[in-house]
């Protein structure tokens, strides 16, 4: 009897995650513009780079990994404000706190949509930006498993910030300023994992380290971004 509990719980769980996944996903298949602008940034910022520092191939080449990185990171931030705001301004938000559906889940699916929506696509447009700025084929693939893992930690941190800042009206610059410096280890040891590669030398320790910074976010992040919302809302 317990066991059976159990499964029809489980299930209901995945149903609620589904089915508000599928929901974020058509919303932001329908603007257009919460795909395309990411992807845009992206591409900007890791043009503007070789303008302001050199054109030279051997000089773009060792900063490439730090540059694709920042406008990664840039990227992914851009995007968090957007987040929880319409489900706010609509009332939606209000009703998932009020019903007995569990907060986590439903912050967890919406993390995962983002990722899917603006880490992923970044991971699969990063070896464009790689031949742009002439980093060495052999550290294409560290730098896609890199910004795997490490986008979607990104967005399970941001999320935290959106969550706090969601009932503020310039809640972006504010996410920013508190999501910022946990973004650091990430940015160092996503760094680290190209550079590594790009040297030819072995980068699974910083994957490892990179994929535990991962594995505590999925676990710790659901639960803080829940109890941030559940403040801003209620406040």
């Amino acid at each position: 009897m317990t066991s059976m509990h159990t499964n029809t719980s489980d299930e209901s769980l995945w149903r609620l995650f589904s089915a508000v996944l599928k929901r974020d996903l058509l919303l932001s298949f329908r603007k257009k513009s919460d795909l395309v602008n990411p992807l845009i940034f992206f591409l900007m910022v890791a043009t503007l780079f070789p303008l302001g520092v050199s054109p030279q191939p051997a000089v773009l080449s060792e900063i490439a990994p730090g540059i694709v990185w920042v406008a990664a990171l840039l990227a992914t931030l851009l995007s968090l404000d957007s987040l929880f705001r319409s489900d706010y301004e609509d009332g939606t938000l209000e009703q998932v706190i009020l019903s007995p559906q569990p907060l986590m889940v439903v912050c967890f699916s919406k993390v995962v949509g983002h990722w899917m929506t603006t880490g992923l696509p970044l991971t699969l447009m990063s070896p464009l930006i790689g031949m742009m700025l002439f980093l060495p084929a052999q550290g294409m693939l560290g730098l896609m498993s890199s910004l795997l893992v490490g986008t979607f930690t990104l967005s399970l941190i941001g999320a935290i910030g959106a969550g706090l800042t969601v009932g503020l009206k310039r809640g972006g610059v504010l996410i920013s300023l508190v999501v910022l410096p946990l973004y650091i280890p990430v940015l160092i040891f996503g760094t680290g994992v190209v550079e590594a590669a790009a040297m030819g030398v072995p980068y699974d320790g910083f994957l490892a380290i990179m994929g535990a910074m991962l594995a505590l976010g999925c676990v710790l992040a659901p639960v803080a971004i829940s109890a941030a919302v559940k403040i801003s809302v209620s406040g």
